[in-house]
């Protein structure tokens, strides 16, 4: 009899849960929208507020917060529960019964309703799912070394050259992070004054150290900000850091892509330069909200959306491919298919790829992964202070992300935009990427010598140009005292490449006919000099 009543309290519990939906309430406006924008530092740090007029990024509507009146109206709303807010899409994650949801409707702040069940929007389609977040074993070794995770990608060189992330702040988006606060291995990030700040956005709480369901966020941090001496040293040990949970390990629901645009929206705010994230998002415990690899084509989901706008922001997002190689998903996840995203995906010791590493698809908009580093056997730090390897593209992604922050360091004039292409140009299959390594093993020590050499160049006077620009059908150089020959590449506004050819004398010419009405970016190379040009391509008619 008591097993009965068990089963039916069980059976109620899961039909109670089961009632429960998950939607984004889109809100109509926001307040002091033009007084904000006229007075940024009311909304944003000062060091935000730097970063974006550097690299000529706008500061507009979607930096004003949510209007706080609105969510105090949806909180005491009969059967709603507020669960996160995102000022980029002026939108509440909120949570309840189908019909208390659907009765947000006559408030006349509301919007849109997108649930995410899509079988329960009349005109909007929602959110989706989790790749495998963690495809990983921990082995303990009395003694290890991260050597050759860096030395793949000569991220080694950059810190011999005093590049190792001083003045960069990145913020690390993950599932928890115990006792970073205390283990030797964070010592030194600690007495440097570079862990600014942590925050649980599952929890709502400013403790990530103690009492989480995950150490994910503890080993990702290690392999970059970790240092044991003569042990171990993470690809950017003197960048500053925030910590952000946004993963609850203990389900899969699409709360999480909300919890992860809102702590993006805080990195923004607070000056953060790179975003590493090793999760990915593609499949729910509830199937209604999960995704298909069809949505898996960089503008689908809420957090893939939500990554591009960050992108557009001016921030760098570094994030693991997925685990999801050689299971029947298959493909890169999200937020990793963004176009404003930069997809690490997961290769071995000797630079061979790893059977779980996700690959690339022709639904994402650019190459995908952008490129591999060690996710096989990576040497991590356990929250016990324990060097070890574990495998996944959620250390191929921080190991990449950490050089990544070094090369920005030397080379701070440059966007987010120019030293994702940059690190794409200096890897190993860069002329013929794939599903599997993308571009390939990137070189840092060339990306940046490319960089210092371009820059020397470019305050030189240098007569080259390319016209006839706009062009229809063909395109030619002029080169100084007619040197030749000439290296050219043509690039989309997204930074892949559309054409490549060399121009052999004064008659040879790039056919551009083939290409879609648009602007693009031309690359010369001559000798050692290098020149970049816009180019407009117009329709024949």
């Amino acid at each position: 009899m008591k097993k009965g009543l068990l089963f039916i309290g069980i059976l109620c519990f899961q039909l109670n849960i089961l009632a429960q939906q998950d939607a984004w309430v889109y809100l109509t406006d926001k307040e002091n929208v033009t007084a904000s924008i006229a007075n940024p530092i009311t909304i944003l740090t000062q060091k935000a507020i730097d970063r974006k007029a550097a690299h000529n990024v706008t500061i507009d509507d979607r930096d004003v917060p949510v209007n706080e009146n609105y969510i105090t109206q949806l909180k005491n709303t009969t059967g709603i529960t507020v669960m996160a807010k995102s000022k980029w899409f002026n939108a509440v994650h909120v949570r309840g019964s189908q019909t208390d949801i659907q009765n947000l409707e006559n408030l006349v702040f509301v919007n849109y309703i997108d649930f995410a069940d899509k079988s329960l929007n009349t005109s909007k389609t929602s959110k989706k799912a989790k790749v495998s977040k963690l495809n990983e074993t921990f082995t303990i070794f009395n003694y290890g070394s991260a050597a050759n995770q860096i030395e793949m990608f000569k991220g080694d060189k950059l810190h011999v050259a005093g590049y190792s992330g001083t003045g960069m702040t990145v913020a690390v988006l993950d599932a928890g992070f115990p006792n970073v606060n205390v283990v030797g291995a964070f010592k030194r990030l600690r007495d440097a004054g570079n862990l600014l700040g942590a925050y649980d956005f599952v929890n709502r709480d400013n403790d990530v150290y103690t009492g989480t369901t995950s150490s994910h966020g503890t080993w990702v941090l290690s392999d970059m900000a970790g240092y044991i001496e003569i042990q171990f040293v993470g690809t950017a040990p003197d960048a500053s850091y925030y910590l952000f949970i946004t993963e609850d390990a203990l389900s899969e629901n699409p709360v999480e892509e909300s919890y992860w645009v809102e702590a993006a929206e805080r990195a923004d705010s607070l000056g953060v330069d790179v975003i590493n994230t090793s999760l990915g998002y593609t499949t729910y415990d509830n199937p209604n909200y999960s995704y298909t690899t069809a949505d898996m084509d960089g503008n689908t989901t809420y957090i893939t959306r939500g990554a591009n706008i960050a992108f557009e922001k001016g921030m760098l997002l570094v994030n693991s491919a997925g685990n999801s190689g050689n299971n029947s998903w298959g493909i890169v996840g999200a937020p990793a298919d963004a176009a404003g995203v930069f997809s690490v995906g997961a290769v071995d010791a000797n630079g061979n790829y790893a059977a779980f590493s996700s690959k690339g698809s022709a639904l994402q908009p650019t190459q995908k992964p952008d490129v591999v580093a060690q996710g096989q056997a990576s040497y991590v730090v356990s929250e016990n202070n324990i060097i070890g390897t574990a495998d996944g593209t959620s250390f191929s992604s921080p190991i990449m992300a950490g050089g990544m922050v070094c090369l920005w360091q030397a080379l701070p004039d440059m966007t987010n935009a120019e030293i994702m292409q940059l690190v794409r140009e200096s890897a190993s299959q860069y002329s013929s990427p794939d599903y599997y390594l993308g571009y390939g093993i990137p070189n840092l020590e060339v990306a940046l010598n490319t960089a210092l050499e371009e820059i020397q160049n470019a305050n030189e006077p240098i007569e080259l140009f390319i016209y006839p620009n706009p062009t229809k059908t063909t395109l030619f150089v002029k080169a100084e005292l007619d040197h030749f020959p000439i290296a050219i590449s043509l690039f989309d506004i997204l930074g892949k490449q559309v054409l490549q050819s060399m121009l052999l004398d004064l008659y040879d010419a790039l056919d551009v006919s083939t290409l879609s009405n648009g602007v693009y970016v031309a690359r010369i190379h001559l000798g050692g000099t290098s020149k970049t040009f816009k180019l407009i391509k117009r329709d024949n008619d």
